[in-house]
């Protein structure tokens, strides 16, 4: 039993029976001292500042409350930003599915940029009823959101438009990870990637976590933008969804990258990537810290 049920089980039992507090401090083994203390601490301050930014964020956890904190400032043990966000009732209930153990193959390590991209498609709808769907790209080395594109359809030249834009930004992949959806499957874009000489690696039909990693942003982007806005018209959807882009890869921490933005993430790493800087300890850390993070969805 820890000391602070301990301390609760001494008041208990102060208030229920005729017996000194030095008595049941003796046979819990609780120290008069510690039963007795009474904390001089302040934290209204800081729960106002927590509450406040927890509005602004509301699907955030304290881990990343704490770093909003000290963007601001103010540099508190996370220790004490757990206690006083738990005792504002700020913790986030997350549901857990149960799900069938499987055994399967480990996926093959990913450990530079623009090695594997993943994509799929997230629906929703507008105020006026008119379904939308969202084509999302994500390098899964840096985590970076490469297109959030918003339209009512994705036919093979519409989608392959997206990726020929992100291509001549940032050059083609080695592989593109996806599902086995009509786009996906076309022959228009099948001969593209055949064209550019990118690998399409499809995953076996009924089995999301195998493309985990955009399955992981598409939860991100329902919780903190699409369940989070009202899209009054499709013009609307795009400009919310497209801050949020922003916001995801310049201002929102992630933990896999060790609490840095994915733009961050991936300017150190062009950075000791670049021809003129040898192969250093922070380089092999970063990709330490990947394979780490890998075991959430290495196993498929």
């Amino acid at each position: 039993m820890e000391l602070v049920e301990r301390k609760t089980e001494v008041r208990w039992l102060w208030s229920h029976f005729l017996v000194s507090q030095r008595r049941i401090c003796e046979l819990l083994n609780v120290a008069e001292s510690s039963q007795r203390y009474m904390s001089r601490r302040n934290d209204e301050e800081l729960r106002e500042k927590l509450v406040e930014a927890a509005r602004e964020e509301p699907q955030w956890g304290y881990r990343r409350l704490q770093l909003k904190l000290e963007a601001k400032g103010m540099v508190v043990n996370h220790k004490r930003i757990y206690r006083v966000y738990r005792e504002a009732g700020l913790l986030i209930r997350r549901k857990r599915r149960k799900r069938l153990r499987r055994t399967g193959f480990v996926r093959p390590m990913v450990s530079a940029p623009n090695q594997e991209w993943a994509m799929d498609f997230v629906h929703d709808v507008a105020e006026s009823g008119r379904k939308f769907r969202v084509l999302s790209v994500i390098d899964v080395y840096t985590r970076e959101c490469l297109a959030l594109e918003v339209d009512t359809g994705f036919p093979g030249p519409r989608m392959t438009r997206v990726l020929e834009t992100i291509v001549a930004g940032r050059g083609a992949p080695e592989a593109i990870r996806c599902d086995n959806g009509p786009e996906l499957t076309s022959r228009h874009f099948l001969a593209w990637a055949l064209e550019k000489k990118i690998e399409v690696v499809h995953i076996e039909p009924g089995r999301p976590m195998q493309n985990g990693y955009v399955e992981s942003f598409h939860g991100k982007l329902r919780d903190e933008c699409l369940n989070a806005s009202w899209f009054g018209n499709l013009w609307e959807a795009r400009a919310k969804i497209g801050a949020w882009k922003k916001k995801y890869n310049e201002e929102r921490p992630h933990s896999s990258l060790g609490y840095r933005t994915p733009a961050a993430f991936a300017r150190e790493v062009a950075a000791l990537r670049s021809p003129t800087a040898p192969c250093t300890p922070q380089l092999e850390q970063a990709n330490e810290a990947k394979v780490m993070s890998s075991a959430d969805f290495g196993v498929v």
